[in-house]
């Protein structure tokens, strides 16, 4: 029983819901707050008294008069939820008006004379504690009436918020399932491309060395193994890392002691959640358009710190003396750019910085100590 109660609500948290049962309580007494004043100025111009004078209501007639206004709309606190879920489960759309139209109607021709009946009702005896004279029930009604007319624009009101909150949520479920797609579609291109410079790199070796060639096809092998099988759209930092000495690896056996790296991974930085594939396509493009181009190789440095909460990554290496854009400007650093656009839009940055001889890419993005699917 209680396996398929949280399976039929995988998203309810007690938090969640005392967050927003609060919200209600704090919109609904801001609302009561609005009608304090009307409310006395209809009261004192019934009663004859002056609307414009030197006599100001004393601070117990404004608290009552607030009082009397604030239990009148505790009925409305309790069918809030109720009418906020009905309206997002029928929300008005592009060619679904009538029906939904329709049925709020229904609700509302409801739902306004109870919730007004019972807001007076519970206004009048808790103020009068429960001392309510034979007449006293007619003339409830009778305001009860005419208190619903002007409360059907409060209906209409919490109408319209849900509405609005039903297209937001379809609005945001939309822009996930396209930044899904996107992200699924730039990690599509990485493989390919990795797969087929790693097997052009293979092939330039078995000409030289058979025997080192074969050992780099099973390195390959095991790699297109891992990066075949389905992965979330973001690991622990510690994971990417893994994968990249692997492929290092790899590079290790093609180009021989031509490659140099080194790691510098401060503290918490290890378990920092970052896109998967992250730093493969950058580590790549440092290989091949860089230590690949010189005579006597170079060093890749790959360094990550945790900055006012934030993922400091930065990948240097060293490129021809002549080089020029140098460090690639192939697929690999367009699809960092644009899956780093896609998960974290604005509060993520890459820049490139270009010296003489060397060139740095750093990488900025929100820390997370747990990775994301």
């Amino acid at each position: 029983m209680i396996t398929t109660l949280g399976n039929r609500m995988p998203g309810w948290r007690p938090w969640r819901a005392l967050r927003t049962a609060a919200a209600i309580i704090a919109a609904w007494t801001l609302i009561a707050l609005a009608w304090t004043p009307p409310t006395l100025l209809i009261q004192s111009t019934e009663r004859g008294a002056p609307v414009a004078g030197h006599h100001a209501p004393g601070i117990s007639t404004v608290l009552h008069v607030f009082l009397y206004v604030l239990l009148g709309f505790v009925p409305w606190m309790a069918v809030t939820p109720l009418l906020l879920r009905i309206g997002r489960r029928f929300a008005l759309s592009e060619g679904r008006m009538l029906r939904p139209l329709i049925l709020h109607v229904a609700v509302g021709l409801i739902t306004v004379p109870a919730v007004t009946l019972a807001g007076t009702l519970l206004a009048v005896t808790t103020l009068q504690r429960g001392h309510l004279q034979p007449g006293d029930l007619r003339r409830i009604l009778s305001a009860s009436t005419i208190t619903a007319f002007y409360t059907i624009p409060t209906y209409v009101a919490v109408a319209a918020v849900a509405q609005a909150l039903a297209y937001f949520q379809r609005y945001r479920q939309r822009e996930r399932l396209l930044a899904r797609a996107q992200l699924q579609a730039l990690q599509a291109q990485i493989n390919p491309h990795f797969l087929f410079n790693t097997l052009n790199a293979i092939a330039a070796l078995g000409y030289r060395n058979p025997a080192r060639a074969d050992g780099a096809i099973t390195l390959l092998s095991e790699l297109m193994r891992d990066t075949l099988h389905e992965r979330p759209q973001q690991i622990a930092l510690k994971e990417e890392i893994a994968f990249v000495r692997s492929y290092l690896d790899l590079y290790t056996l093609l180009i021989g002691d031509a490659l140099q790296v080194s790691f510098d991974i401060a503290g918490l930085a290890w378990q920092a959640s970052v896109p998967t594939m992250l730093l493969q396509p950058l580590v790549e493009n440092a290989i091949v358009h860089g230590i690949a181009q010189r005579p006597d190789g170079g060093r890749i440095a790959i360094r990550a710190h945790i900055e006012e909460a934030r993922l400091a990554l930065s990948i240097s290496n060293d490129v021809p003396a002549q080089a020029r854009a140098a460090g690639g400007n192939g697929i690999g650093l367009v699809n960092t750019r644009e899956r780093l656009q896609a998960l974290y839009g604005g509060r993520q940055a890459l820049e490139i910085r270009r010296g003489a001889d060397r060139v740095t890419i750093e990488i900025s993005i929100p820390f997370r100590s747990e990775p994301h699917a």
